[in-house]
């Protein structure tokens, strides 16, 4: 399924939703420079949702990773959001949830930020 996302932001975070499977294909460039981009304008919290991304590859975690040690390099910090159950397995797998912070949903993440 072919990989589509959407941005939003708000006074706490730029919000990232992913639609489809996170393989690193093309698109995934665009999504680390999504993050640049951010960076660059001052913002210290993205918030990827993952609630729509059926499967992972080693290249979409690649990708998650990129994204968050760029963040943390500029003082910022990445959060996931809505992970599928496959998902979930993948980043325990690959113990990826001790490195990222995973909140239930985007409306958990403002409740608690």
């Amino acid at each position: 399924m072919k990989l589509t996302y959407n941005i939003s932001r708000d006074d706490k975070a730029r919000y990232l939703f992913i639609q489809g499977d996170l393989i690193g294909d093309e698109v995934g460039p665009k999504l680390v420079e999504v993050v640049s981009d951010g960076i660059q304008d001052g913002a210290k919290i993205f918030v990827i949702d993952l609630s729509e991304v059926r499967y992972i590859s080693s290249s979409g975690i690649g990708l998650l990773i990129t994204m968050l040690t760029k963040m943390r390099n500029a003082g910022g910090e990445v959060y996931l959001t809505a992970p599928s159950e496959h998902v979930k397995k993948l980043l325990i797998i690959t113990k990826l949830n001790n490195i990222f912070t995973v909140h239930d949903s985007v409306e958990d993440f403002k409740a608690k930020h």
